[in-house]
Formats: C-alpha cells, structure tokens, sequence
C-alpha cells in the first residue's frame, strides 16, 4: 500500500507536467492539472464547491488528482441499508450523484473541475468520456475493463475497479472518479458499493500493474485531456 505526505489544498497544486514515459498530449483547452497529494476529505470538498460557485466564464477548467485518508461518502441517492456496519471508518454525506463509496490511501482519485456548457458536453456524454478515459488507462498493461448497463463506474471480470459521481451546478462540473490501485480493499466488505449487496471489488494491483497511484493518475489525467480534445475536435 502507498504511504503519501499529506498536504493542504491551498498551496498544495504543483506545476503541470506529464508523467514519465507519456507522450504529452497538451492543447491550449486542456483542464489545467493539480497534484494535492494525501489530503482529507471534508476540505476538499469545500474547496470544490468554492471553486465552483465562484468560477467566471473564462476560468480554465482543473482536474485534481489526489488521494483521501480512510472516509465513506455517500451520495444524493444513498439509502440507510447501504450504509456502513461496525466500521469506525467516518461517513461524509455529499451532493453528488449515486450511492456510497469508501476512498482511502492507494486510491488515485480525479476530480473533475469542468465547465461542460462550455465543451458543449452533455453530462451523460461525460460520463462516457470518464468511463473511457478509465478503460484506456488500463488498456496498454493488457487489462480489459468494461462498462456494466445501470452501473456507472468500470469493472474487470464482474469486480468494480473504479467508482465515478458527479454533480453540475450552474454548467460547472465537480466530483469524478476514483481508481483502486494498491489500497486496503476490506472496508468495501462494511458497505454495499454503490448500493449493490455482495459487489466485488479490484483494484489494479491485483490485475498485476505494478504501476503506483502516481503513475495512474497521470495516465488518467492525461487520457481524460486527449478525449477532452478529441470532442471538441469534433464540435
């Protein structure tokens, strides 16, 4: 499991940079890229909220990439039977859409910082491209990943690999998706995933990628930009 410093999020974003070995595949629309380390949940939260409701027609979108120390957040749609049971684990209650999820260390999480009026992207759209970004992330180690009909996120053999919620307020994206990497898996087993009982849950180590949390991340990012450019490409 990956041990990360962790930081605030003012101050904490660094300069952009592709990963090593990535061909950068930057234009000038791109979602500017900030890394924040190991940081809790609740600020960051806040801080995507404020960015949110502050943001102005021409302010370049973000991703974050980041990870949470151990935390359940539940969505708009969670019921109290897929809470969690005898877990110690704190639960924060969110705005975005879907059931409830567990993010903790050597979890990559992308938050998706986007003005989507702007990329005229529809959000189902985007669900799709975030869904795609996360199957071409996985692609070039030969691990096939695939959608599941009415189960947003990205499974490998029936077992979810990576969760995604999102919430759009005033065409200003926020939330995103969440990649199991090389994490403590065992808190799932207190929740049902996603509202599904009995859900298997994976993550990349153990489809033999021996890629960090890091390195993922900036893959995600980077293969999330491209299918960013490729839409407007199209527009």
């Amino acid at each position: 499991m990956q041990s990360e410093k962790r930081q605030s999020i003012s101050g904490a974003a660094q300069a952009t940079r592709p990963a090593a070995g990535l061909a950068p595949r930057r234009l000038n629309s791109d979602p500017h890229v900030k890394r924040l380390g190991l940081v809790e949940f609740q600020p960051t939260y806040a801080a995507m909220r404020q960015f949110t409701t502050s943001r102005q027609r021409d302010t370049p979108d973000e991703l974050w990439l980041l990870q949470h120390p151990p935390v359940y957040t539940a969505g708009l749609a969670c019921r109290p039977e897929h809470l969690p049971r005898g877990s110690d684990i704190p639960l924060a209650r969110v705005d975005r859409g879907g059931q409830i999820t567990y993010h903790g260390p050597g979890q990559v999480v992308m938050y998706t910082l986007l003005d989507l009026a702007r990329r005229n992207l529809k959000i189902r759209a985007f669900v799709e491209l975030l869904e795609q970004a996360v199957i071409n992330t996985l692609a070039p180690y030969r691990v096939t990943a695939q959608r599941k009909a009415g189960a947003p996120g990205i499974y490998v053999n029936g077992a979810k690999i990576a969760a995604l919620g999102l919430r759009v307020r005033s065409a200003g994206c926020y939330h995103g998706v969440a990649l199991n990497v090389d994490m403590d898996l065992s808190p799932f087993l207190a929740i049902d995933p996603c509202g599904y009982p009995g859900l298997a849950v994976t993550q990349t180590r153990e489809q033999g990628i021996a890629a960090s949390a890091d390195t993922l991340g900036e893959r995600l990012a980077d293969e999330l930009a491209h299918l960013l450019a490729e839409h407007e490409q199209r527009r």
